[in-house]
């Protein structure tokens, strides 16, 4: 399942390729794909008509993007995606604009892009037909960070096509309404004094109101380390199970687990009561360094489920130090000197990956 670095890709793509951009048609191939949008899929297709794609924004493993109405307000409600097992959201530009434009053109070369434009992937679920950027400014960000990228060029000034593709449909589209989730901090004017200062709610404050109950994530400005810790300290509850509770940290699944636990010498098993403070601090920042590296090359793409929104798979399976590795040597064994093989175990339904030396099982265990 995709998580936080491939999420993290796929909204930096759409920020970077899609924003500005107002919705002129929506095709919903696959009603399946809006199964959480109860309204139903016609519904579905006028709520998104004629409003633009504002802004990207991203809370663990779901994203989604705000909205502007017709006259630049912004929407009350924003179109979520979660990719689930296989879901991918791709950007086509429409071929055209000024350049190849002239009669000197190689019409050998348009004439297969309007064919790969035109074509239609398989397991299509659902595709947005996109106008060209428009002269209002857009923002998308995720923490806060804006997208900057918006210079005029010939792909903005030609449509363009946003399709959801999911082969096992575990994953979906839907439209929430915003509320407020400002931080604590923030709430209380200690944050961010000149934007809670305004008489409404600054858009990055603003969640789907389905994605308010996920924990913020470790790559978020606002993650509250110590937070995380008292939630350590109330279950008995294994280390790892504890990092998949989407409501005590977002974003981490079954490989960055698997690695940010190997970096922090911890089993998975190991009560999460039982870390210290510098074990739950040296945890922490293994997530998050992993989750930076992983974010840095693109992701992690074991086959052609994952990739951006160009379609390009990310390359850190090649940096992995446990996940997938059973049989191969522990990379920090081998440093030592020593020959320690990788492990793979049954865990809920799925596997873990540990070094036999490095994380030792746990006494109560």
């Amino acid at each position: 399942m995709p998580e936080l670095p491939e999420v993290e890709t796929v909204r930096a793509g759409l920020a970077d390729h899609s924003l500005g951009r107002p919705v002129q048609a929506v095709r919903v191939v696959d009603a399946r794909s809006l199964r959480r949008h109860l309204p139903g899929p016609a519904h579905f297709e006028a709520a998104l008509t004629g409003r633009t794609l504002r802004g990207a924004y991203r809370r663990g493993k779901y994203l989604w993007l705000t909205l502007s109405e017709s006259d630049g307000t912004l929407a009350d409600e924003a179109l979520v995606v979660h990719l689930g097992m296989s879901g991918q959201l791709l950007v086509r530009d429409e071929p055209g604009g000024d350049s190849g434009s002239d009669s000197g053109g190689d019409s050998g070369n348009e004439s297969e892009a309007r064919a790969a434009f035109d074509e239609q992937p398989r397991h299509l679920r659902v595709a947005l037909e996109l106008g060209p950027v428009g002269a209002t400014s857009v923002a998308g960000a995720t923490g806060g960070a804006a997208s900057t990228n918006r210079a005029s060029t010939d792909r903005t000034r030609t449509g363009q096509r946003l399709l959801f593709v999911d082969q096992r449909i575990f994953g979906g589209m839907f439209l929430s309404p915003l509320v407020s989730d400002a931080p604590a901090a923030v709430a209380a004017n200690k944050a961010a004094p000149d934007e809670m200062g305004q008489s409404e709610v600054p858009e990055r404050f603003l969640v789907p109101e389905a994605v308010k109950h996920i924990a913020r994530d470790p790559l978020d400005e606002f993650f509250d380390p110590a937070a995380v810790r008292r939630k350590f300290l109330r279950t008995s509850s294994g280390i790892k199970k504890v990092l998949l509770d989407q409501s005590v940290i977002s974003g981490v699944g079954n490989i960055y687990a698997d690695e940010a636990l190997w970096r922090a010498r911890l089993h998975y098993a190991k009560p999460a009561r039982t870390l210290s403070a510098a074990q739950t601090r040296d945890l922490l920042e293994a997530v998050t360094r992993v989750l930076r590296e992983s974010l840095a090359a693109g992701g992690t793409s074991f086959d052609a489920l994952y990739v951006n929104v160009l379609g390009e798979s990310g390359y850190f399976e090649r940096s992995l130090n446990a996940y997938g590795r059973a049989g191969e040597p522990c990379h920090r064994c081998a440093e030592a000197g020593r020959i320690t093989l990788m492990v793979r175990e049954p865990f809920q339904n799925r596997s873990s990956y540990r070094c036999p030396h490095c994380q030792r099982a746990p006494r109560s265990r």
